[in-house]
């Protein structure tokens, strides 16, 4: 078994074996910004400022906010930052705990007991850490809906009593056995569950015929170009047609005609061992971070280990489409929107009436993503557009200094991606999507995350949450911070709002960080306050006003001395680059979700890995962990739970 020398953590496997996963020769965002500047400054006629950027540098010019005016598009008293045990939510609103790790969602399942897990129990009650939560209204049922919540991953140190950190060299995944990591297979995946609202309060209907689990035993449908492949095919489905299960669901989207998409992100950490270097897959799974274990998976199961079944990983990594109204509907793997460590998979409904996927690969140096639909969304008919994700054009984007870009097909027989590159169809490109991207010429990125399109702007947002690998050497225009602890966000707006485009501008929001430290070069308004800057955007939902909530990932007590949270940005006129302070979220714990229903009254949002410590000389584990929320109890590990915010009295949030 090949174990990295370092420990890794489920939470921090964007940071797995990443020194040398993008070996191409592309530009990075961090020159293309840098080069922007320079060049936008000089156009503008600021020679002064040319001039002293040469000797000071960029990042401590960035650091002078310009002055905000008018009225905020937000309604709310601002909550202080910081870090505590428990969750605060702004004044004037209520944060009620909907879904807890281990909750039961059938009138069936047993009540969480954390002494006696079991896998059978599991797979009945709510899953572990989620990330992407998504709501579909019941038709002519007003106050009832289905919740919708990726699994994302697992902590044993938290979830199991006397275990600790298994991730390891030196633990050497010693304290798992098999009835546990059974139990972390059926925690991942993702739930269907309705729920049911009386005034402000909502509630699980345990009895609905909509709830379901779906885990990394759930049987799955490949579809699109990749299905069938031989690169797909393994013993137990040598038609390279059927999977078992989901894993690592990050991110996800809701489509217009009622599924859930939910994207699989860092699937490398599931596989042990490696395929020799003259194997055919060897490159493809080196590029993709393959052979550095966070899980003991491999240890009890074949299918997880690569010298007995060498082409499983090519089986992960692709976006699932899933009904949630059917809950005897099998989901499906779309091999058309590529397979690489995806983010998110929120959609927007072209001019033209075609669908449009944006995504991001969540790694240092990796890239943009948009998939277009050949065909249009049938509105009158949900069925019909079950299978659209199977054919369109899948691209990746590249950024150019002068603040335009485009959009670069991925298609095979195009450019370099041909036999002499080692493609020989579609599937291939698919298949390794990164190397594809690589040749192309993409844009390298500071870890890609939520990408999200405005219905109401036809702007596109992109969350950058951070690379510390990025050098003085690599800035560009579009990553202009080397040593990017913190972040950014960058807009996006296509040619003639055309959403199939080729070509777009694009501007960088925000750089994030505290603005009070001019070696950190963030750009939020000068009326952004001391709890209003954030850094690590991760995840964002734009509400029904078009305004944008940004989630976060990686501020603590040690990196910003505050939690993770939700912020509210704004994004147009003198006000915009200012930030609020919405939400924040107990000590260990990361800002997943948001999103919102319909009328804008309820927002979801999902709390991961509660109590985690970011010590790993002193790290967290169920006997102590950094927080013992949400339940308090002696005994009862933090539980990771989906809460649900409304204002007290009712009426639209902010």
């Amino acid at each position: 078994m090949s174990m990295d020398p370092e420990r890794i953590r489920p939470s921090d496997l964007e940071s797995a074996g990443e020194d040398g996963v993008n070996t191409a020769p592309n530009p990075t965002m961090g020159e293309i910004i840098a080069a922007r500047f320079s060049r936008r400054d000089l156009l503008r006629g600021s020679l002064a400022v040319a001039a002293i950027s040469a000797v000071i540098g960029d990042r401590a010019l960035a650091a002078s906010p310009g002055q905000a005016q008018g009225v905020s598009s937000f309604d709310f008293t601002e909550i202080e930052a910081g870090v505590d045990e428990t969750h605060h939510v702004a004044d004037g609103y209520e944060a009620q705990i909907l879904l807890r790790w281990g909750d039961p969602i059938f009138p069936d399942a047993p009540e969480f007991d954390p002494l006696n897990q079991s896998a059978e129990k599991q797979a009945r009650q709510f899953g572990y850490n989620s990330d992407f939560i998504g709501f579909f209204q019941i038709e002519n049922a007003p106050d009832r809906g289905l919740l919708v919540a990726n699994h994302e991953y697992t902590n044993e140190e938290l979830m199991f009593p006397g275990v600790g950190i298994q991730d390891t060299k030196s633990a050497a995944f010693s304290k798992m056995t098999k009835e546990l990591v059974d139990i972390e297979i059926a925690a991942h995946g993702g739930a269907v569950v309705e729920l049911a609202r009386s005034g402000t309060q909502w509630s699980v209907v345990k009895d609905s015929p909509y709830n379901r689990r779906i885990t990394a035993d759930t049987e799955m449908t490949l579809s699109g170009p990749a299905a069938g492949h031989a690169r797909l095919k393994t013993s137990a489905d040598p038609a390279g047609t059927k999977v078992l299960g989901t894993i690592n669901n990050c991110a996800g989207g809701i489509t217009p005609w009622g599924t859930w998409l939910s994207a699989e992100e860092n699937v490398h950490g599931y596989f042990w061992n490696t395929v020799p270097e003259s194997h055919a897959e060897a490159a493809n799974y080196k590029r993709l971070g393959i052979g550095t274990p966070a899980y003991a998976w491999g240890k009890f199961h074949d299918r997880f280990d690569i010298e007995k079944e060498p082409n499983e990983p090519n089986r992960f990594g692709w976006i699932v489409e899933i009904d949630p109204f059917d809950p005897n509907s099998v989901p499906v793997k779309r091999t058309a929107l590529g397979r690489f460590k995806h983010e998110g998979a929120a959609g927007i409904i072209n001019k033209d009436g075609r669908y449009v996927v944006y995504q991001g690969d969540d790694e240092r140096f990796d890239y943009v993503y948009k998939f277009v639909t050949d065909g249009t969304v049938n509105t009158g008919d949900r069925k019909a557009n079950f299978g659209l994700l199977d054919s369109g054009t899948l691209y990746v984007a590249k950024y150019d200094a002068d603040g335009r870009g485009q959009w670069l097909p991925l298609v095979y027989g195009q450019g370099p991606l041909t036999e002499a590159n080692g493609f020989t169809s579609q599937a291939d490109v698919l298949i390794e999507t990164r190397r594809a991207g690589d040749l192309l010429g993409a844009t390298k990125m500071d870890r890609p995350e939520d990408v999200e399109a405005s219905p109401q702007t036809n702007r596109v947002y992109v969350m950058l949450t951070n690379n510390t690998r990025r050098k003085d050497d690599q800035i560009d225009d579009a990553n202009p911070r080397a040593n990017n602890r913190f972040g950014h966000i960058i807009e996006m707006i296509p040619d003639e709002e055309d959403h199939a485009a080729t070509g777009f501008a694009w501007e960088v929001l925000l750089r994030c960080g505290d603005s009070s430290v001019a070696d950190v070069g963030a750009t939020f308004s000068s009326e952004t306050t001391k709890d209003g800057w954030f850094g690590m955007p991760d995840n964002c939902v734009i509400d029904g006003k078009g305004r944008l909530w940004v989630s976060t990932d990686g501020n603590s007590a040690k990196a910003t001395g505050r939690s993770d949270g939700l912020w509210a940005v704004e994004t147009d006129g003198e006000r915009r680059g200012t930030s609020r302070h919405f939400f924040r979220v107990p000590a260990g714990a990361e800002m997943c979700g948001p999103f919102f229903t319909a009328d804008d009254e309820s927002l979801f949002l999902a709390v991961q890995h509660p109590g985690e410590s970011e010590d790993d000389k002193n790290p967290a584990s169920f006997e102590s962990p950094m927080t013992r929320w949400p339940d308090f109890k002696e005994g009862v590990p933090p539980r990771p739970s989906v809460l649900v915010v409304t204002k007290k009295g009712g009426g639209v949030i902010a």
